[in-house]
């Protein structure tokens, strides 16, 4: 018994020194994490609402293990800093949802790019049998350990930044020649639409979002100023391999959600009658069919629609 008892404390040492390793590796000990002005705890918390379409405090505690003063105070703090948007949930009215603001889904895209930055950083030290080496190890404690499934969706939002206009182009033109036989002309106008965006960019009532996998952009909407009491929705897309993720009503929810707090009246948007999934992610959200006509566009005979949103 006495030999197993000192196994069991030289084991539980070991377990020890890697802890006091590994938070040192990772920069656990610095006073904010990944250079910034946030906790560990913090920026966990603001991961956390990152991949979460929407979530309570209640949910995001029990999930955590989080204390609920403590979460009640880093909430309150993130919400001062205008980083945290509230609002009650449509399925039970008792509830508040917690979501990031714009605001906070750009910090939460450099504190996402600076870890995978240092850790990147961290791998590239080793060999490619090395770094396998360790990710297993990784698993091997996960595993052991007792490790639960993440509860979040599958990707991010997060605004704009550069490089991002040239792929919605892009991908606009590839996916909308191969699924629908529009030729270049339809690249064309989504070019001119993206350069319109950028130089004429209002912030404080516009925005895109990007929606982001495992490092890779696969869905893009913008909400744009059509004129003081009207906004305008453009440029869903969503990557095949992406769909049925909910990555489209999400993005359509988001445009939504911050028209209303910019204060507009209504949102309207544009788009053609083939276009079938995209019509019924409308619907969902509200948008009633205004108006219907024949065009011929992209080198193909069309019917365009115009939906509207009464705010």
């Amino acid at each position: 018994m006495a030999m197993r008892e000192t196994d069991l404390d030289q084991r539980v040492e070991a377990v020890r020194r890697f802890n006091r390793f590994y938070t040192r590796q990772i920069g656990v000990l610095q006073e904010g994490l990944l250079r910034s002005p946030f906790s560990l705890t913090e920026a966990r918390v603001i991961y956390e609402l990152a991949h979460h379409e929407g979530t309570t405090a209640t949910e995001l505690g029990e999930e955590l293990e989080l204390d609920a003063g403590y979460l009640s105070r880093i909430l309150r703090g993130f919400h001062r800093r205008e980083l945290l948007a509230k609002q009650r949930s449509q399925i039970d009215g008792r509830q508040t949802l917690l979501c990031l603001t714009q605001q906070g889904q750009e910090v939460f895209a450099k504190l996402n790019a600076a870890s995978r930055d240092e850790v990147g950083s961290m791998l590239a030290e080793l060999t490619e049998e090395e770094q396998q080496s360790l990710v297993d190890a990784m698993h091997t404690i996960e595993r052991l350990l007792g490790a639960q499934p993440e509860h979040r969706v599958p990707y991010i939002l997060r605004p704009h930044q550069p490089g991002d206009m040239g792929w919605v182009v892009h991908r606009h033109g590839v996916l909308y020649a191969q699924e629908y036989g529009w030729d270049e002309r339809f690249e064309a106008l989504v070019a001119e639409i993206v350069a319109e965006f950028i130089q004429n960019y209002d912030p404080r009532r516009e925005r895109c979002w990007i929606a982001e996998k495992d490092g890779e952009n696969v869905g893009s909407v913008f909400l744009v100023k059509k004129s003081k009491t009207v906004a305008k929705l453009r440029l869903l897309l969503v990557e095949p391999k992406a769909r049925h993720l909910g990555i489209g009503t999400r993005l359509v929810n988001e445009c939504v959600r911050f028209a209303r707090l910019a204060r507009y009246r209504r949102m309207v948007l544009w788009t053609n009658d083939v276009l079938h999934a995209a019509r019924r992610i409308y619907e969902k959200a509200g948008f009633a069919l205004v108006h219907q006509e024949p065009h011929h566009s992209f080198g193909d005979d069309l019917v365009g629609e115009t939906w509207e949103l009464k705010l």
